[in-house]
């Protein structure tokens, strides 16, 4: 088996191919390759290898440049420092990924995984790049409001929720204080570190911890009853039921 080797920090490329030994002894190893140029130089000059493990970020950019200007159809195993909600489109997009440092066990199953496989998946790279820029995007930490004539702070993490009233956008606090805020909750979503705040409907965002009561509702929705609110009707529809779900299962 020739598996080829995509990683630019030696120490990390040498364990790897340390491992591989011990699960693949006869394998032939190639590598390890540093960079994007390099790599597009040794894929348009040599066979097809049976197999490619592929760090995410190298030195001159993300590797899924390598992908999209050259056609590989070989299997490929992401290894990658991004943390599991970063890593989820991998699961759909490729063999299997590797989470650094990498555990001999799951480089096992992997490798498995591969040996098991029948059809090489189809990578969807702008769906991947999309999950690893939410990823790395900054949210927004804090808010300015006005009380009277005087300007106000508010840290994000001291709002409960956000919702929408006759074209004013407030903020509401967890001490029970509220602020018109200069946004619509179109933009707040964009800004809201989505594993903390998920929008229920076109009313409300909501934190995880100013959730008080979910109850199931007519035609598959969801009731919410929020902390120190006085809207008992706040309703998930159904077509964000399962998002909803999968954001409170963390």
């Amino acid at each position: 088996m020739n598996i080829l080797i995509i990683e630019d920090e030696n120490p990390a490329a040498k364990r790897l191919m340390q491992l591989i030994k011990e699960v693949l002894p006869e394998a032939f190893l190639y590598g390890n390759l540093d960079s994007i140029e390099s790599s597009i130089d040794w894929l348009s000059s040599n066979p097809a290898p049976d197999l490619i493990f592929c760090d995410i970020q190298l030195a001159d950019g993300l590797s899924f440049s390598i992908f999209e200007n050259i056609e590989v159809n070989s299997p490929i195993i992401f290894t990658t420092a991004f943390d599991q909600y970063a890593i989820k489109a991998f699961k759909l997009n490729s063999i299997d990924y590797l989470l650094k440092p990498i555990d001999p066990k799951e480089l096992k199953h992997a490798i498995e995984k591969f040996q098991q496989q029948t059809q090489t998946p189809t990578l969807d790279f702008n769906k991947i790049k999309e999950i690893i820029q939410a990823e790395n995007k900054t949210y927004k930490s804090r808010f300015l409001v006005k009380i009277g004539e005087k300007i106000q702070s508010i840290t994000t993490s001291d709002a409960a929720y956000f919702y929408s009233e006759e074209r004013i956008t407030f903020l509401k606090t967890y001490e029970n204080k509220k602020f018109i805020l200069d946004y619509t909750l179109d933009q707040l979503e964009n800004m809201l570190e989505p594993k903390q705040f998920f929008r229920l409907n076109r009313k409300y965002i909501t934190s995880f911890s100013s959730i008080s009561e979910i109850h199931t509702y007519s035609n598959s929705r969801l009731k919410i009853i929020l902390k120190d609110c006085l809207d008992n009707d706040i309703l998930v529809s159904r077509e964000k039921v399962g998002a909803f779900k999968d954001w409170l299962d963390g």
